[in-house]
C-alpha cells in the first residue's frame, strides 16, 4: 500500500478577532477621545479647548483616521468642543450628536457654525439615544432629564459601548445630580472603563454611582490645573474597586485595545 503525502487536512485558522481602541487623547485640562469601532467605524468624543483642533486632528491622522462616522459634542463648555469647529472643517463628518442645551460663548457659537458650514443638523445626545454603529451597543445613557441653562456639567452625553464582555462608560462632566439619576433610572452603567468625570472633580465620581459602574479601570483626563483636579477624595473612591487609575497629565497619551473579552492598556507621551 502507498501512503499519498500532502493530503492531510488542517482546519484554517480564523480571522483575527476584530479590536476596539481607544484613546484618550492627552489635552491637557479637558477632553477628547478617539474610538476606532471594531467594525470599522471613527468615533470622536469632544474634541479639547478651543485653538487645539490641531493637536487632536494631528492625533487622528497618526491614526490614519480618514473620516468620522460619529461626533459627539458631550456638552458646550469650552474645553471639551472648543476643538471640534476645526476637526470638522478638517473632516468629512457623517453625524453631529449633543445634548439640547444651549451656551454664550465663543466656544459654542463657533462648533455651531462648523456644523451649519457642513450642512449638518445636529442629533440630539440623551438617554435612550442608540449610535448605529455594528458590532457594538452604544446608547446614551444620560442626560435623563433637563438640568436648567446654567448646570451644563449635568447636561453631559453619558455614553455606554458595549463589546461583546467588556464595557465602557464615557462621562463628559456629569455630576451628582446626572449620576444619581442615571442610578435611578435603572440605566446599563456597570464598565471595565469609566473615563472619570469631569476630571477628577470632587462633585463627580460620588459613591452611589461607583457602586454600580464597578470599574477596573478609571482614566482621568487632567492638565494643569487651579480646582485641584483631580482631588484625593476622588481618587480614594476608586480604591474599594482596586481600579487602576490613569492620568493623561502623567501619562499622556492612553490607549485602551479591546478584543471584546480581553482589555489591554498602552501609554504614550
Amino acid at each position: 500500500m502507498f501512503l499519498l503525502a500532502g493530503l492531510v487536512s488542517v482546519p484554517s485558522t480564523s480571522a483575527a478577532t476584530p479590536t476596539m481602541k481607544v484613546h484618550f487623547i492627552n489635552v491637557g485640562q479637558g477632553d477628547a477621545t478617539y474610538i476606532k469601532m471594531p467594525g470599522g467605524e471613527d468615533v470622536l468624543i469632544d474634541g479639547g479647548r478651543q485653538g487645539q483642533g490641531d493637536e487632536v486632528i494631528a492625533y487622528l491622522k497618526k491614526q490614519k483616521v480618514d473620516d468620522i462616522e460619529i461626533m459627539i459634542a458631550t456638552h458646550p463648555d469650552a474645553d471639551h468642543l472648543g476643538g471640534l469647529d476645526e476637526v470638522l472643517k478638517a473632516y468629512k463628518v457623517e453625524s453631529v450628536y449633543a445634548p439640547k442645551v444651549a451656551h454664550t460663548t465663543d466656544a459654542y457659537a463657533n462648533f455651531l457654525k462648523a456644523v451649519k458650514a457642513e450642512k449638518l443638523t445636529i442629533k440630539t445626545a440623551k438617554v435612550g439615544v442608540k449610535l448605529p454603529l455594528k458590532t457594538v451597543t452604544a446608547k446614551f445613557v444620560g442626560p435623563t432629564r433637563e438640568y436648567g441653562k446654567t448646570d451644563l456639567n449635568n447636561w453631559s452625553a453619558v455614553l455606554h459601548v458595549t463589546y461583546n464582555k467588556n464595557k465602557f462608560l464615557f462621562t463628559g462632566d456629569a455630576e451628582k445630580a446626572s449620576e444619581t439619576d442615571m442610578v435611578k433610572a435603572k440605566q446599563t452603567l456597570l464598565a471595565d472603563v469609566i473615563k472619570v468625570g469631569h476630571h477628577g472633580a470632587k462633585t463627580s465620581s460620588n459613591a452611589d454611582f461607583l457602586k454600580v459602574v464597578k470599574p477596573k479601570y478609571a482614566v482621568i483626563s487632567v492638565g494643569k490645573n487651579a480646582y485641584g483636579h483631580p482631588t484625593a477624595d476622588v481618587l480614594n473612591r476608586y480604591k474599594p474597586y482596586k481600579a487602576t487609575v490613569y492620568r493623561t497629565d502623567q501619562k499622556g497619551n492612553i490607549i485602551f485595545t479591546s478584543t471584546g473579552t480581553k482589555i489591554t492598556v498602552a501609554t504614550v507621551k
